[in-house]
């Protein structure tokens, strides 16, 4: 079955390596945003060095993003208790993981239709 037209003109991830992504067959060095529409880049190297503000873009999009999938890198981190909440109180909904499993997450929500964006540190 021919699923192309169901995916055309969303911006899925093909693959992720050391320090790049590709992006529907574009090549983004570096930590990025991505939602259906775009793509960012997003200057967070290591969770230790997030702040709300990094997360302004997110909060930005119009129409607003239902999720945020943050790719934490090589590993799952955890983000710091007082982060979760003023981003949360920022009225964003964040899943955590690895960015591997950001990727491949944030392509079933597009194939779902969802507004989402994934904030993947590159590992």
């Amino acid at each position: 079955m021919d699923i192309t037209p169901a995916v055309q003109g969303l911006n899925l991830i093909d693959s992720y390596g050391p320090d790049r992504f590709r992006v529907r067959g574009a090549i983004y060095r570096g930590s990025l945003i991505v939602t259906a529409g775009q793509v960012l880049p997003w200057p967070v190297t290591e969770i230790g060095t997030l702040t709300l503000d990094a997360f302004v873009p997110v909060r930005k999009m119009v129409p607003p993003i239902e999720v945020l999938l943050l790719g934490t890198g090589a590993r799952t981190a955890l983000v710091p208790s007082m982060l979760r909440k003023e981003i949360r109180a920022a009225g964003i909904a964040m899943d955590i993981m690895h960015t591997g499993a950001a990727c491949r997450t944030f392509n079933v929500l597009m194939m779902e239709g969802r507004h989402a964006a994934a904030a993947l540190i590159a590992v």
